[in-house]
């Protein structure tokens, strides 16, 4: 059995393609995944014939079929704040970016959905309150 919080954590926090953490600029595609737009751009550049399969992005034939996303940060996020001795501590139930409507945090326990023609995310919740597929910002 995988254990549901390292399942959410990678998908959340980490790109589906590269396994890095996730940094600005962010992607995702039609499935929700969401990756490091500079891990899709050398994805889509590498035209080598040993070019391994990956099945995460295997989908993606273009720049065309990601969108970027316009997320707002968590001001509770402490950042990545490396300790000196090497005794960091990552909270993973507190989350890089939230919603900016309602305010719930983007760690995988919430639905979180992004509009396809300006980027911008929010919680399920907040466009279900809202009734409106208008960018509101």
């Amino acid at each position: 059995q995988v254990d549901k919080v390292a399942e959410l954590v990678a998908r959340w926090f980490y790109c589906a393609l590269s396994q890095e953490k996730l940094r600005r600029p962010i992607v995702a595609c039609e499935l929700g995944r969401l990756y490091n737009k500079d891990a899709i751009i050398e994805f889509l550049l590498d035209k080598s014939p040993d070019k391994t399969p990956m099945e995460s992005a295997s989908h993606i034939k273009s720049i065309k079929n990601v969108t970027e996303l316009n997320l707002v940060d968590n001001p509770a996020w402490g950042g990545d704040k490396e300790s000196i001795k090497g005794d960091k501590y990552d909270d993973l139930q507190c989350a890089r970016f939230i919603c900016p409507v309602v305010g719930l945090e983007m760690n995988g326990r919430h639905r979180f959905c992004f509009l396809r023609n300006c980027g911008c995310v929010f919680s399920e919740r907040a466009l279900k309150e809202i009734k409106s597929e208008v960018c509101h910002k």
